[in-house]
């Protein structure tokens, strides 16, 4: 099983948790790992040079998805949209239609780069885009969702252990990441206890919403 890892401090209760939880050596040696952005995992899994990852939510579409996602339910800090003339972030198609439904104009930011933007500009205006999405709709935003081509019943067995509340980040990994990204380990801290990862019937309704909304968009 190929499965593409977004390498953002995100997902790091995720990965904490596959990698402390997969015990079996046959499943170690089965699953292989890729890294990268969202964009490009979104390229892969469409042509089925991955079998599974967190796709971002408008190219989840039609696929199979389990109940696990990418998750703000207000404010997340890391999408963010910096007023001005529209400059789109390569890195994610779902954050930029995000800002279209919205009708937001600006440069859009996504992952550990905005993070710190946001920590590095306290006193510059720019919209928390999730916050923006919740103010109007009263839902939260779903970022991606955790889809798959095959190996389906495998990766519901792997993931079904999965609280975010159980999870505690190692330190040198907390290290590595504040080193990597520039963001205080605090700050990492407090930037993980705003993402949520489980989808129910509040999650499924703002995907819903929102794939409508970018369908009538064009997008």
């Amino acid at each position: 099983m190929i499965f593409a890892k977004i390498d953002f401090i995100n997902l790091l209760p995720f990965h904490v948790y596959i990698k402390r939880n997969i015990k079996s050596n046959q499943i170690k040696s089965i699953i292989q790992y890729k890294k990268s952005y969202p964009a490009d995992i979104n390229k892969k899994f469409k042509k089925r040079k991955v079998d599974s990852a967190f796709i971002s939510s408008i190219a989840s579409r039609h696929e199979k998805k389990l109940n696990l996602g990418i998750i703000a339910k207000k404010d997340v800090q890391s999408v963010i949209l910096i007023p001005g003339e529209d400059e789109s972030d390569f890195q994610s198609e779902t954050s930029n239609a995000l800002a279209k439904v919205l009708n937001l104009k600006g440069k859009v930011l996504i992952g550990d780069k905005a993070l710190k933007y946001f920590h590095d500009n306290p006193n510059t205006h720019f919209i928390d885009l999730a916050k923006a999405w919740n103010d109007k709709y009263n839902l939260p935003f779903v970022f991606a969702t955790l889809c798959y081509s095959k190996n389906g019943k495998m990766l519901n067995k792997i993931i079904k252990g999965f609280n975010k509340k159980h999870i505690k980040i190692p330190q040198y990994i907390l290290n590595y990441y504040s080193k990597r990204s520039g963001i205080s380990n605090k700050h990492i801290i407090q930037y993980l206890k705003k993402i949520d990862y489980e989808i129910n019937i509040q999650e499924k309704r703002a995907l819903k919403k929102f794939l409508q909304l970018t369908k009538n968009k064009g997008l």
